[in-house]
């Protein structure tokens, strides 16, 4: 099969200089290269470092957009994985039910797929800050209801929920 180049576009006729510019976007190299290392987590590193680079974060839009990137995909594999365990426990409910033929060998067949897509599902969970990306989305999603109660409503809550709530 034969491409066609398009006369003129910049992402066929200047490829490499038009991929270098899109990497150059960061408004410190050094220290955008050192969080793609790290996949943009910055997670595990110590308070008193972290600092420099929620900064870095907050002025550069280039490694923020790519943390969003990684975040994105690192909550998707976790979804994946969750509904590959689900669809396998779902076609081992079925099997049991229906007890065909050679059931016991689907069966095991079913609860291997289950059992891989649990350990996938640990692996990312463990090795990614999803899990920790996903608490901070609920916290948002419930300060945001928590606003929107009425007054008496919020005064019958408890000062521990509120200072979980609003961090103070």
């Amino acid at each position: 099969m034969k491409t066609t180049r398009v006369p003129g576009s910049l992402v066929f006729d200047n490829f490499p200089e038009w991929r270098q510019d899109a990497m150059n976007q960061c408004n410190d190299p050094v220290v955008g290269k050192i969080l793609a290392g790290w996949r943009y987590d910055i997670s595990g590193i110590a308070p008193e470092m972290r600092g420099d680079y929620e900064a870095h974060f907050a002025e550069c839009e280039h490694c923020r957009s790519r943390q969003h990137i990684h975040r994105a995909i690192d909550v998707g594999l976790i979804v994946l994985a969750s509904v590959s365990a689900g669809v396998f426990l779902l076609a081992f409910g079925a099997i049991h039910h229906f007890a065909p033929r050679h059931s016991l060998i689907l069966e095991i067949a079913a609860l291997a797929g289950f059992a891989l897509s649990a350990l996938i599902w640990l692996i990312v969970a463990v090795a990614t800050p999803a899990p920790a990306t996903m608490v901070d989305v609920a916290r948002v999603g419930a300060r945001r209801v928590h606003d929107r109660l009425p007054a008496e409503i919020r005064q019958r809550l408890g000062e521990d929920l509120r200072v979980k709530l609003t961090g103070s």
